[in-house]
Order: structure tokens, then sequence, then C-alpha cells
């Protein structure tokens, strides 16, 4: 009969049916996934029952927002680093500070200020630091008046904006760096945080028997005329899960070093009065290719744009 198809056939069918021609990648990247998830329901014999299951799952990672921890949780975020690191170094182009995941907790337009800046709001209980440094190209040239986004959690490990218990943009703020390409921040030093104990992430890692745990880290957005804009975290020493990140986002070269200083002298104008940590953290930017490599852009921006 007519409509009587083999599962050959139906994906076939499937994947070549069209009114119009579309977009080419995206069939292409369609085909390819339909391919596989067809072979992966064939091979595994799944069940109605299995395959409704999954859907109910999907539709409740949509509704809880958790679909950002799906793919750093399952290696998708740190596989586009991998393949990035890849291109680069077939073009012979390697170098300067390692990107690193951004997760899916940036916000753009964080309060801006020049040179030196506060991220939290003084109710964050903890060390408090200072991070400072240069924002650099590959040859050691300081970027004048590069612009660098710096986000955390806060002691609970979660985010403003996606915390209505936070104020707006606290732990966030945009720099712009001085003519020597100087930036420098104050806040407190966050702790290692875990994935919400409820909710389809939760569910997943527990049937997998993994662990959704994340060390203490800072993220960084950083851009300039004529580099390449670079995403990328730090991670803070001596945490128990730094080399078991549950998104594999902890590189080499990333990892600061903590001074303990005990005067305050030369910090008066972040507010700083007695004893405290310090991070000293240079950015090296690559050249960038063309114009659009340099926009300081959030995900969502690009996507939409």
């Amino acid at each position: 009969m007519k409509n009587e198809y083999t599962v050959e056939q139906l994906l076939e069918r499937v994947n070549t049916v069209k009114i119009a021609e579309g977009n080419e990648r995206v069939r292409a990247l369609s085909q390819r996934i339909v391919s596989d998830l067809f072979k992966t329901i064939d091979e595994f014999k799944v069940t109605p029952d299995e395959f409704w299951a999954a859907i109910e799952w999907l539709n409740a990672l949509g509704r809880t927002g958790q679909t950002g921890l799906i793919t750093a949780g399952l290696g998708f975020d740190r596989l586009l680093d991998i393949l990035a690191d890849e291109a680069d170094d077939a073009a012979g182009i390697a170098a300067g500070t390692p990107r690193a995941i951004e997760g899916p907790l940036y916000v753009p337009g964080a309060p801006n200020s020049a040179y030196e800046a506060r991220l939290d709001d003084g109710t964050m209980p903890g060390q408090v630091y200072v991070m400072e440094g240069v924002v650099r190209d590959i040859n050691g040239n300081p970027l004048a008046h590069a612009s660098l986004d710096a986000w955390h959690a806060n002691e609970h490990g979660r985010y403003s904006h996606f915390d209505p218990e936070q104020k707006e943009y606290n732990l966030r703020r945009n720099i712009t760096c001085d003519a020597q390409g100087r930036y420098r921040f104050r806040s407190v030093i966050p702790p290692g945080y875990a994935i919400p104990p409820t909710g389809p992430v939760a569910e997943l890692f527990q049937a997998l028997g993994r662990h959704g745990n994340r060390p203490a880290h800072i993220h960084f957005l950083v851009s300039a005329p004529g580099v390449r804009t670079l995403t990328t975290q730090v991670n803070i020493p001596g945490d128990t899960y730094i080399d078991d990140d549950f998104a594999f986002a902890t590189r080499d070269g990333l990892v600061v070093t903590i001074e303990n200083v005990d005067s305050p002298a030369g910090y008066e104008s972040l507010g700083i009065e007695g004893p405290f940590a310090r991070i000293r953290f240079d950015f090296v930017l690559q050249p960038a290719a063309s114009e659009e490599e340099s926009k300081h852009l959030s995900r969502v921006e690009r996507v939409t744009a």
C-alpha cells in the first residue's frame, strides 16, 4: 500500500519530503539528528512508554529552564570549545587565554564602571577578594579600553537575574579597562555549587549515576577592537571538584593563584579596609579574522541577530 513504510522508507520520507527549498543547513542537521534517533529507537527497541516518558522529560526540561544545564552536563558546551581549539590549531593561530564555556547564565547590560568595580552588594558572606590584571593581545600589548564582563554565583550557588532573592545585577559588572588595558574589581570568593536537587537534570544524572557539582569559578566575557572576543572562566584553587567538574570546564591555565594581602593600601577606592585575597590575571586575546569576531555580544544576541 502507498502509505505503508518500512523503517528505512519512513526515514527516507521524513528526511526528503518538502514543498520548498527551506534552509539547506537546517535540513542537513535535522536529517542527521532524526536519522540517529531512528537508529537509536530501532536498535534499543524503545517502547512507547519509554518514548513518551522521554518526551515528558524534554517538556519538563523546557518548563524549568534547565536546558543549559543539560548541555553543559552532557559535554556539548565543552565540545564546542574543543572543536574551536582544534580549528585554531589547524589554522596555526592558537594563542592567548584558553576559552571556557559561557554557560546559560550570562546577562547583558550589567552596570558599567571605568577601570574598577565592586561586584557584590555587601550582603554575601565570605572572603573578600580583588582580581586585577591587564587585557593584552598575543604580542603583549595592552588593549586600551577593552570591555570586560565579570559574573559569578552567590554563597548559595545562585545567579542574579535567575534568582529572585538577589538584587538586579548583583555579582555582575561590566568594566571598561583604562588606557593601559588594566582592570580590577572587588567581590567575595564564590563557592562551588551543584545542580538543583530536583527536576529533570537531577533525575537524569541520578539515572546515569553521576554527580552534578561544579567547582568554584568566575565567568568572563572580554572584547576589544581588532581581537577575538573571549568567553572564559577561572577556577578557584583547592575546590574538591576542580578536576571533576560536571560540566568538564576546568582548563589548564585557568586555575588562579590566590595571594593573602594584609594591608588595604592602594585599594581604598574599592572600599577595602583590612586583609583581603588578591588574584592577578592577565587576559590575552587572539587577533580577530573579522569585525564580527570582535563584537561583545551575548549568546542570545548572536542567535537572534
